[in-house]
């Protein structure tokens, strides 16, 4: 059964979108209970996805990525509360992000180590936006899973490279927070050596500018909109993370394309 139906997604690729789709719907459903329990040192398997309100069980079918929210009109079936859009706008988000990874890189052991990063980024990202806190229970296992990922024969990341985009990555934010006394956190320590593990050095590297680029952007813009000062702190996590993204799915052709335009 397993064997035709990978040679039917074989034969056509069309599907391989719509497969991932599905389950990066599903799986952003787990990404939200892993960001509302988290930070609260919560167990993410038990107990069962109840309403935080009433605190029902919610049944199966009330469940279903995006579709169950759109049926149930935002509200809990119980209380009546309304639901956070935060819900079905992660599942669709991570839904859209598997299919792109399924079309980048196919079935492959890349496509594995995409849905990984997109999955940790997105919850990072939120819980970093919400509480300005990248969960150590995150990063810390995230290095050595992405230093183990390099061992793996056909990944394109070997381990020489991942140790020095962990060692570098970490190094640099870490003499950045001992130079401005505090001014980086230690989550974005830990969280930029984690990509580096994953994607080599010179993808971390760019990882960093990219992040630094529209951290900075967005930065001014919110002081010109007078949401923030000059001495407010802005979550940097969210920057890293899409600059991640942009790195692991377009890393390699940005990288060569900068090699050729120095060599002109």
């Amino acid at each position: 059964m397993t064997t035709n139906v990978l040679s039917q997604i074989l034969i056509f690729p069309a599907a391989l979108p719509v497969i991932f789709f599905l389950l990066g719907t599903c799986i952003g459903s787990f990404l939200n209970v892993c960001v509302f329990r988290l930070p609260n040192n919560e167990s993410i398997v038990f107990p069962a996805s109840h309403c935080p309100n009433c605190n029902n069980k919610l049944k199966a079918y009330d469940n279903i990525p995006i579709l169950s929210f759109l049926l149930l009109r935002g509200k809990c079936r119980f209380c009546q509360t309304k639901i956070s859009w935060q819900y079905p706008l992660v599942e669709l988000a991570t839904g859209i992000l598997f299919a792109l990874a399924a079309v980048r890189f196919g079935i492959s052991w890349n496509t594995l180590i995409a849905l990984i990063l997109i999955s940790v980024s997105i919850v990072v990202s939120l819980i970093d936006l919400k509480i300005q806190i990248i969960p150590n229970v995150i990063s810390l296992p995230g290095i050595g899973l992405g230093l183990a990922a390099s061992l793996v024969p056909v990944s394109s990341v070997h381990f020489l490279n991942a140790l020095i985009g962990m060692l570098l990555g970490g190094g640099i934010f870490y003499l950045v927070a001992v130079v401005s006394k505090g001014g980086m956190g230690g989550g974005d320590i830990k969280l930029i050596a984690m990509f580096g593990a994953f994607l080599g050095w010179q993808r971390c590297l760019l990882t960093i500018f990219v992040g630094v680029l529209l951290g900075s952007l967005v930065g001014i813009v919110l002081m010109l909109l007078k949401r923030k000062g000059r001495k407010d702190p802005i979550p940097f996590g969210p920057f890293l993370c899409i600059g991640a993204l942009v790195s692991l799915f377009y890393g390699q052709a940005i990288i060569r394309w900068y090699l050729h335009i120095n060599a002109l």
